[in-house]
């Protein structure tokens, strides 16, 4: 029945032979793909999808997530001498016409280099939801987990190292939604500490090669009956992580993980801290062939003792931040690498009685170095005192269709859920073509 139902479709030309053949082959995938050719009503919801295609000017994404809600009024868009400005004062860049805030003084001199939004804005003002939107693009539903962005590229592209993942997610949000309904394979992994390492992936002590070998044959072949009965994806995609890891253990790139091969004066300039070492783990990765790494810095909500907390957590971003973009930069790497810094939210212009700044989705700020971005550029604007965008507002779903976009992912194309829902990369998200040069 099935294939006369595919021989009809085939025939009568709701389906081309390329999509049924994408179609057929994703299955393996566990989520269902099809092209932006098909005409079907289930569609409709995604008729205001970009059909803009561009030759990648990326190939690797680090993407520098400031958990919290970090204040565009003290960062990336200050606002001196208005009640909202606050005491923080704007300081010059190495790019004419932009201005940071005082607090980023290191990141103020590779400002030649990136572009910064001013722009965004947010429907989701809380910090759960606000984190989930911005790495999925949609809102958050306890009956689907959406994919994040690193999945999303390898599901379409994969590459990079064939030994290591090609994601990888430096910090401890325990909110980040990792595969969401792609297969596990497409997961990050987890690094808590990149001080650390990675931790048991070598052989422990008195077990040789050999009997390692003989022990996952034994376990293989116990699971033989259970894969035969089960042959869920879930099921295959648990057998499939112990070959990952078994080749990750015997991958010479290892050595990736290892930061002490790092002289002790570049370690220093990237910060001590886990947020600099994170950014420096990031590039060591990129140039061996992972694609997409994420690096943390929570504790931008600042709600109590903004003009206190806020220089604090700027001097750990300046250093890691301005460390990485002159690092790549002098390797070589950051015409290839896109960065990205971007938050969940802003913060209010108001400052309350606590002398902090609360949630304020309603406009904030964003910043991308490499990959083909503009250099010494700002993007959209707001109006003199932080509150309202006034000139090229720009979505949660704009921003991530940006992302994709320089990675030359298709954002149109339309994947089903194993629970058979249609969803596109960066929902109806616009790429801001502007900002590329």
């Amino acid at each position: 029945m099935k294939q006369d139902l595919a021989t009809k479709l085939l025939r009568t030309g709701e389906i081309s032979r390329r999509d049924f053949a994408a179609k057929t082959a994703s299955s393996l995938l566990g989520v269902g793909m099809l092209g932006s050719s098909l005409t079907s009503k289930s569609f409709a919801a995604f008729e205001g999808s970009s059909k803009l295609k561009q030759v990648a000017t990326a190939k690797n994404v680090i993407y520098l997530y400031m958990s919290g809600g970090q204040t565009h009024l003290d960062t990336w868009d200050p606002k001196p001498g208005t009640a909202t400005g606050g005491p923080t004062k704007a300081i010059k860049t190495s790019a004419d016409g932009v201005r940071l805030a005082e607090n980023l003084p290191l990141t103020a001199k590779q400002m030649h280099h990136g572009t910064v939004i001013n722009s965004l804005t947010s429907t989701q003002g809380a910090h759960e939801q606000g984190n989930y939107m911005m790495h999925t693009s949609y809102e958050l539903r306890g009956t689907i987990r959406h994919p994040a962005m690193g999945a999303w590229l390898n599901v379409f592209q994969g590459g990079g190292n064939s030994t290591l993942p090609n994601f990888v997610f430096i910090g401890n949000d325990s909110r980040h939604p990792g595969a969401g309904f792609f297969p596990a394979a497409n997961s990050p992994l987890y690094v808590n500490n990149p001080e650390n390492g990675l931790k048991n992936v070598k052989l422990q002590p008195g077990l040789t090669e050999d009997k390692f070998q003989a022990r996952m044959k034994l376990a293989d072949e116990l699971d033989q009956d259970f894969r035969g009965t089960f042959p869920h994806r879930n099921v295959k995609a648990y057998a499939e992580m112990y070959d990952d890891a078994i080749a990750m253990m015997k991958s010479e790139d290892l050595k990736a993980f290892d930061l002490t091969e790092e002289p002790a004066d570049l370690r220093s300039a990237y910060g001590r801290e886990a947020f600099g070492q994170g950014c420096l783990l990031a590039r060591r990765l990129v140039e061996r062939g992972v694609r997409f790494v994420e690096v943390s810095l929570g504790g931008w909500d600042t709600h109590n003792a903004n003009f206190v907390r806020v220089p604090e957590l700027c001097e750990t971003l300046d250093k890691g931040l301005a460390t990485l973009v002159a690092d790549l930069h002098n390797r070589g790497l950051l015409q290839d690498t896109l960065i990205v810094l971007t938050s969940e939210f802003g913060r209010t212009p108001d400052i309350n009685q606590n002398v902090g700044r609360d949630h304020y989705p309603k406009a904030f700020s964003a910043v991308m170095f490499g990959g083909g971005v503009k250099g010494g550029f700002t993007y959209g604007k707001t109006d003199s005192e932080g509150r309202e965008v006034i000139e090229d507002k720009v979505k949660i779903q704009d921003m991530n269709a940006s992302i994709a976009f320089a990675l030359g992912l298709p954002l149109d194309q339309v994947i089903y859920s194993p629970s058979k829902r249609p969803f596109t990369i960066a929902d109806k998200g616009q790429p801001l073509t502007g900002v590329f040069a």
